[in-house]
C-alpha cells in the first residue's frame, strides 16, 4: 500500500506543490486561481473537518494527470470553460460520478450526459459597451456584431481563446457552418485593432477610445470594480446581454470532475456535493460575481444590478462537440491575423 510519505515525495517531484507540504484529505488540481475558490473550501472544511489542498496548474493539467496515472494524488479537477472540462474527460483521466445530489441539483445543460463533469457556476459571454458612444439598447444580437454599423468599433481578445471558441461553437449550433464563417468574416471586418490581451484589457481600450464595444465575461466587471486602477475602465462601460436570433445569451461554466485515480474518493464526493449546496453557491455568487448553477440561489447585488436576461439553453456538451469545426473556421477566416 502506498504510504503518505511516498505520496508526498511523489508530489514534490512533480514540480507544482500543493498549498501545504503534506497532502490533505482531498486534493485538487485547478485551472482557477486558488484565491477565487478558497472561501468555499474553507467553509467546507469548517463544516466537515475535511482538509482540502489545491494546486494551481495553469498549463499542462491533462499531461500531468496522464503522466501520474494511478499514482496521482489529485482527487478532483476544477476548471473553467466547457472546452477544458471536455479535454480532461476526453483524455480518459476522469471517472463517472453517479450521485443523485449532483444530478438533481445541476440543470441538465450544465453537466455531462455521462456524469464525468459537473458545472459549478455559470457566466455569460456578453458585450461591454461604451456609455458615451453606444446608446442603451443598441446592442441586441450576436448576429448584429457583423453589421456594418460596427465597422472599426469592436475589440476582442484572440478568437482562438477558449471563451471565443465556445461562442463560435454556439453560433455554429444555431446557424450552421456557412453562416458562421460569414459571421466571423463580418466580425473581423469590424475590428478596431488586431485581437490581443484579455477581456479586461478590451474594456481598457473602450475607456481609452480605441473601440466602442468588446466581448467579455460578466464576472470581469466585478473584478475590475474591485481594482482601484481598473474601476475607471469598468465605469466607462455598461454590460449588455446580446442573444442569438431565436435563442438566448451564450453561457459557459466553471466546473469539476473526479479524477480516475481519486485516492480519497468518498471525501472528494462530499466536497462535490457541498460545492453545489446553497451555502457554497451563495459564497461563489458573493465573492466571484458568477451566476450560481443551482436554481433558486440569489445572485450578488452587483450581478442583480445588471438586470435580467434570457440564457441560451444549448447543451454545453454540444459546444464541446463543435469546437474543432469552430477552430477550423476561425483559422480559415484568420480572425486574429
Amino acid at each position: 500500500m502506498e504510504t503518505s510519505m511516498t505520496r508526498t515525495l511523489a508530489l514534490a517531484l512533480m514540480g507544482t506543490a500543493l498549498a501545504t507540504p503534506t497532502l490533505a484529505d482531498v486534493n485538487i488540481y485547478s485551472h482557477r486561481q486558488p484565491e477565487l475558490i478558497q472561501p468555499v473550501l474553507d467553509a467546507f472544511t469548517e463544516e466537515t473537518g475535511i482538509a482540502v489542498n489545491i494546486a494551481y496548474v495553469e498549463k499542462g493539467m491533462v499531461e500531468r494527470l496522464k503522466a501520474e496515472g494511478d499514482r496521482s494524488p489529485a482527487d478532483l479537477v476544477l476548471t473553467v470553460d466547457i472546452a477544458r472540462l471536455s479535454e480532461v474527460v476526453n483524455a480518459d483521466v476522469t471517472q463517472a460520478v453517479e450521485d443523485p445530489a449532483l444530478q438533481d441539483t445541476i440543470p441538465a445543460e450544465f453537466r455531462d450526459p455521462q456524469n464525468h463533469w459537473f458545472g459549478l457556476t455559470s457566466r455569460a459571454r456578453i458585450v461591454y459597451a461604451s456609455k458615451e458612444r453606444v446608446a442603451d439598447g443598441e446592442v441586441t444580437t450576436y448576429e448584429d456584431l457583423a453589421s456594418d454599423k460596427w465597422k472599426g468599433r469592436i475589440c476582442t481578445r484572440s478568437f482562438t481563446s477558449d471563451y471565443n471558441v465556445a461562442l463560435t461553437s454556439a453560433y455554429l449550433a444555431h446557424h450552421g457552418e456557412e453562416a458562421t464563417k460569414e459571421w466571423l468574416e463580418g466580425l473581423k471586418a469590424n475590428l478596431a485593432k488586431t485581437p490581443e490581451g484579455n477581456d479586461r484589457s478590451q474594456v481598457k481600450s473602450i475607456w481609452a477610445g480605441e473601440c466602442d464595444i468588446s466581448l467579455g465575461n460578466t464576472y470581469y466587471m466585478g473584478q475590475m470594480l474591485a481594482d482601484p486602477e481598473q474601476a475607471q475602465w469598468a465605469n466607462s462601460v455598461r454590460i449588455t446581454f446580446p442573444v442569438f436570433e431565436e435563442g438566448g445569451t451564450h453561457m459557459n461554466v466553471s466546473g469539476m470532475a473526479m479524477t480516475k485515480s481519486a485516492p480519497n474518493r468518498d471525501d472528494a464526493l462530499k466536497l462535490m456535493e457541498f460545492l453545489v449546496s446553497d451555502e457554497a453557491q451563495e459564497i461563489y455568487a458573493q465573492t466571484n460575481h458568477e451566476f450560481p448553477i443551482k436554481p433558486g440561489v440569489a445572485r450578488s447585488e452587483l450581478v442583480q444590478s445588471w438586470g435580467e436576461f434570457t440564457p441560451d439553453t444549448l447543451d454545453l456538451a454540444k459546444l464541446a462537440e463543435l469546437r474543432p469545426t469552430a477552430l477550423k473556421l476561425i483559422d480559415e477566416v484568420d480572425l486574429d491575423g
